[in-house]
């Protein structure tokens, strides 16, 4: 259980020392208030401010001293560049700040909120905030006081580029971008005050190189990058909130800091659950409506039927709310003609564009002290419904014949809009990922879900129910275990829940133990198909086959260049991307939950990692194995035929296989790209350790030198390709290189044990041997012997050998 004390002991934490005057002292104000601000349109709110559009300021009449605030930046204008990542409406930091007077400026403070002392004594307290830096974030002249009340211009604040542009441009490789002012200004006429919050907006020109890629891709002068900042000063919310302690199997985030008051015998790290505010008008009630409503705005930006998509998306989680005891408490509403984006009041779902396709997200304004969120902020990016449009294309060639199909994609790429709705307003209200909740078809829609594609009874494929519609179980689980409420024991309520959850055979697993090459487990992945790899493998594998034997120029719309062509082709061939990652996952796998002593010592959760059984690391083994054989990986000739380079005017970009052939489609290098897909999941340091690590405590399991055997018999081993397979024997020797290549950069990487080392080694000085034995004839002969010859040099000096760089997939996610 996690301390509860009042929250006003944590600020009073927060109260800084003086701040030293270095700077020389600035003259008495000559002017008062009223002289300094007269002609000016005033606004009283949070903060009081005068905008001079004049001049081109905004002044600030600041009256509480020593009260904490909460700051944020944000990018009403952005770059537009995916990679980058500066997005239209992009939420930045939050930083809890207050005011303070020295002499005759003001200061703008961050408090240090990670580090306090949650106590009443004044002195613990003090030893704390002493003993960690504080931030000043700003310091102006005072042009005027009257009573408590001090009048400054807060230009300088607002023209510094607060939200971080320039150091993100560096870190993208883009270059050394800073502010001209020249080029700025403060938009004195966007500033506004309201009761509880002041939105203040500049123009700021980021003057630069203009050398980098992604910069040259969007903006119209990539030397001078004008966006514009916008910044939000919130008041603090009142006391009346009850903050809920957080618990790793709520599914939910958390928010805290390390509190040096509690006792000796307790954590320092507290944690504290992140949710919205949300009261019951009938405490006592089953159901009950509630104080303050949830209300969500869709960007009037976001044309139909996207709009329609996203409205009806979000507001899915009305029912989970309505499940866990809450009567019209959740709405989503199109934002109000003329409202302003931007004003933190408004929980905003945006609808941006970029260049590419890219990311959505979703990003919360919160109370650091607490987790009560203010406002909640979904950016969802436009293209990411073209690319399901495009991959449902790909899959049903719908275009040049009878009975056309075209409809059936754009339906496809609007169930999964909403879908991505209300995933992102789900981080919004708190909640996590759950990339195991897909064991339980659409169990949640925090997961990142991969279409469930199938075959109709006449073989054609099917995307009807692509994607589902509607919060899942676990949905219906984490709004309850966030919000709530319970007569009686909290927390032995939300212990009931997690048991309930436990015995439903619910997972979670999130994204540290899911987006790493090295994860362990088995069911924590992304995007994948079905509750049993294994076997929903066959299935896919039948759709890819379908819908290469189907592919054609019918993939593409009539007005599309003929060379788009190859790009349809890639989300086709890759078809299995995902599942191949996690039929790996099986090897070595291991579950765990995510739990709470007490929860492991009642029965709720299990401790320990429980491995996965033998028989089905060794199936998905096999299969995995298969994709890196020519019957898997060469393409059939009438796609061959077909694939035709971008047209004059177009080129190649990122959503296109690699081509070492001068121009034209390269079947080799997709290949080789699809077989180190698999191969560096299978080969991964983290995963032949811990393969090595099973077996060495149950010799039942799957060893290294069994998987290693099952991948050369498989590769370089394996017999001759069937004639019939045009080009196999060229697509076999690629996928055989890329194997070898994998396992010599595994070695380089430094990064097994010894002893796993020396078995890697040992696999690879046997095939060596065999190479020489059985040196083959024509081109495989040509291979077997330069095979055996690098091996053998490798192995005798890594130093004298240049590995091959593995080739790379096309992007796939997101999807």
């Amino acid at each position: 259980m996690l301390p509860t004390r009042p929250v006003s002991y944590l600020l009073a934490t927060l109260l800084l020392t003086a701040v030293p005057a270095f700077a020389a002292t600035p003259a008495a104000p000559t002017k008062t208030l009223q002289e300094q601000t007269q002609g000016l349109a005033a606004q009283a709110g949070f903060i009081d401010l005068w905008r001079d559009t004049a001049q081109g300021r905004v002044l600030l009449g600041v009256s509480a001293l020593d009260q904490p605030f909460l700051l944020m930046s944000s990018l009403p204008y952005a770059l537009g560049s995916n990679d980058v990542g500066l997005d239209r409406r992009q939420s930045g930091d939050v930083k809890m700040v207050r005011f303070q007077k020295h002499g005759a400026r003001l200061f703008l403070v961050q408090d240090n909120t990670r580090f306090m002392a949650n106590s009443t004594d004044a002195d613990e307290r003090a030893a704390v905030q002493e003993s960690f830096a504080g931030a000043v974030l700003w310091a102006g002249d005072i042009l005027a006081s009257e009573g408590n009340r001090h009048l400054v211009d807060f230009s300088s604040f607002l023209l510094a580029d607060q939200h971080g542009v320039s150091a993100r441009l560096a870190e993208t490789k883009q270059g050394a971008y800073a502010v001209d002012a020249r080029r700025s200004a403060v938009l004195a006429a966007d500033a506004k005050a309201y009761p509880d919050n002041i939105e203040l907006e500049a123009l700021l020109t980021f003057q630069g190189p203009g050398q980098g890629e992604w910069v040259r891709q969007v903006a119209a002068d990539p030397n001078s990058l004008t966006m514009r900042q916008h910044i939000s000063m919130v008041r603090l919310p009142d006391s009346g909130y009850h903050p809920r302690a957080y618990h790793p199997q709520s599914g939910g985030f958390d928010t805290g800091y390390y509190d040096y008051a509690t006792p000796l015998a307790s954590s320092l790290d507290v944690r504290w659950q992140v949710r919205h505010r949300l009261e019951k008008t009938d405490p006592n009630a089953a159901v009950s409506t509630v104080k303050k409503p949830i209300v969500y705005y869709v960007d009037r930006g976001a044309p139909e039927p996207v709009r329609s998509a996203l409205l009806e998306g979000a507001r899915w989680w009305a029912t989970a709310f309505e499940k866990a005891g809450f009567k019209d408490a959740y709405k989503v509403e199109l934002l109000p003609e003329g409202a302003d984006p931007m004003d933190v009041r408004y929980n905003i779902i945006t609808w941006t564009h970029r260049a590419t396709r890219g990311w959505s997200y979703g990003n919360a304004l919160s109370n650091p002290l607490t987790g009560e969120i203010i406002r909640g902020a979904v950016t969802l990016g436009s293209q990411r419904v073209r690319q399901d449009i495009l991959i449902a294309e790909s899959l049903l060639a719908p275009y040049g014949k009878e009975g056309s199909k075209e409809k059936l994609a754009e339906q496809m790429a609007l169930a999964r809009l909403r879908q991505l709705s209300a995933h992102e307003v789900g981080h919004t209200l708190g909640f996590a990922h759950n990339f195991a909740a897909s064991r339980h078809g659409n169990g949640s829609v925090m997961d990142y879900p991969h279409p469930v594609l199938k075959l109709t009874a006449q073989g054609d494929v099917d995307l009807a129910d692509a994607y589902g519609a509607g919060v899942g179980p676990w949905d219906d689980y984490i709004v309850k275990h966030v919000y709530g409420q319970f007569a009686g024991d909290e927390q032995a309520a939300l212990a009931q829940l997690r048991r309930e959850a436990q015995a439903a055979g619910m997972t979670y697993v999130s994204d540290a133990d899911a987006r790493s090459p090295s994860a362990s487990h088995p069911h924590g992945l992304l995007w994948d198909f079905g509750p049993d790899i294994v076997k929903t493998w066959d299935s896919l594998a039948a759709v890819r086959k379908r819908a290469l034997e189907n592919f054609s120029f019918n993939v593409l719309p009539d007005a599309r260049q003929a060379g788009e062509i190859e790009a349809r082709l890639v989300p086709v061939y890759l078809l299995q991307r995902y599942q191949a990652e996690g039929l790996a996952r099986l090897l070595a796998g291991g579950e765990f939950d995510y739990a709470s002593v007490s929860d492991i010592r009642t029965g709720i959760a299990h401790g320990g990692v429980r491995p996965v059984p033998a028989a089905t690391q060794r199936a998905a083994l096999n299969k995995l194995a298969s994709t890196l054989q020519a019957e898997y990986l060469a393409l059939p000739p009438k796609v061959l035929d077909v694939l035709t380079p971008p047209s004059q005017g177009y080129e190649r970009n990122k959503e296109y296989f690699d081509t070492r052939m001068g121009g034209v489609f390269d079947a080799l290098s997709a290949a080789e790209a699809a077989a180190a897909h698999s191969a560096s999941f299978l080969l991964d340091a983290g995963r032949l350790n811990r393969i090595a690590w099973q077996h060495a405590r149950d010799a039942a399991q799957p060893g290294v030198a069994e998987v290693l055997d099952v991948l050369v018999q498989r590769t370089w081993r394996r017999d001759a390709v069937p004639a019939s397979l045009a080009g196999g024997e060229a697509v076999q020797l690629a996928a055989n290189w890329v194997v070898l290549d994998t396992m010599l950069q595994t070695l380089q990487g430094g990064k097994l044990h010894a002893g796993v080392d020396a078995e890697v080694r040992t696999a690879l000085a046997g095939l060596s041997g065999w190479l020489v034995k059985n040196g083959g004839k024509g081109v495989t002969a040509s291979s077997r012997k330069e095979a055996s010859a690098l091996i053998n040099a490798y192995l005798q000096d890594p130093r004298s050998v240049k590995l091959r760089n593995l080739p790379t997939v096309p992007p796939g996610a997101p999807i």
